[in-house]
């Protein structure tokens, strides 16, 4: 299926490996030019000349960290009017809520709400103006779902998820579409950790989960790529679960 999106621009955060990779990858093959952006520079970099030698689209990277002003800046310099944004940033530690302190919470803020905000303020009035915008904000099945011992992410990632709720009506005149994606269990260096390396908790978890095993990021990415096409221009302010099967509810 053509997404209609070649020759578009993309802005994917946290792109150097997992969920974000796979979305890269997937909106690369679809002819987008990226601009990937991660923390860590020798990771990226690999992930970026991979990506451009598969797809022969444009790539480039910024190691930066977008919770930070100067790591906005230093990637909007580098793609100040992308058509599409992928915000995603990695999930804050696990704990018991009592042990958290103000700046644990500002931290978690800052990475899964605030900066995803603040670089939507910064695209969205030039893709208003193009006709044509699309933003999709990785979050977590956790959103629908609380983990109790993920209380940091549930927090943040709610409050970012209302806030899109909102904008989102806002500008679905202009052909700028808005959604967050709520991945389940995928099997990326996050799950591992969380994991800690215990393979019994890896097999208890699999068969908690309806189809049986952990999602790959490859069939993420191509989700998200599908939301950014033109062919979904009519799907806004949505929250897309892809878990396997795991939430038991409807709605």
């Amino acid at each position: 299926m053509d997404l209609g999106i070649s020759g578009r621009s993309a802005i994917v955060c946290g792109a150097s490996a997992g969920l974000g990779r796979g979305v890269a990858l997937a909106l690369a093959r679809e002819g987008v030019s990226l601009t990937l952006a991660a923390r860590g520079e020798e990771r990226l970099r690999r992930t970026a000349e991979e990506i451009a030698r598969e797809t022969g689209v444009c790539v480039t990277h910024v190691a930066c960290d977008v919770t930070t002003e100067e790591g906005r800046v230093a990637l909007l310099t580098a793609s100040p009017s992308p058509d599409i944004l992928i915000n995603n940033a990695g999930g804050p530690p696990a704990g018991d809520f009592r042990d958290f302190a103000r700046d644990d919470w500002m931290a978690a803020i800052d990475a899964n709400m605030l900066s995803a905000i603040f670089l939507i303020r910064a695209t969205l009035d030039g893709m208003i103006e193009r006709e044509f915008g699309r933003v999709v904000n990785i979050t977590s099945g956790a959103v629908k779902s609380p983990i109790a011992a993920l209380a940091l992410s549930n927090g943040a990632r709610a409050g970012l998820t209302g806030f899109v709720g909102g904008l989102s009506r806002q500008v679905a005149a202009h052909n700028v579409t808005m959604n967050n994606v709520l991945p389940g269990l995928f099997d990326t260096d996050r799950l591992r950790s969380l994991q800690g390396g215990d393979e019994a908790v890896r097999e208890r978890q699999k068969k908690q989960i309806p189809a049986g095993r952990f999602g790959d990021a490859a069939e993420f990415g191509d989700l998200v790529a599908f939301l950014c096409g033109t062919r979904a221009g009519y799907i806004t302010g949505q929250n897309w679960l892809i878990d396997g099967g795991q939430f038991p509810g409807l709605l």
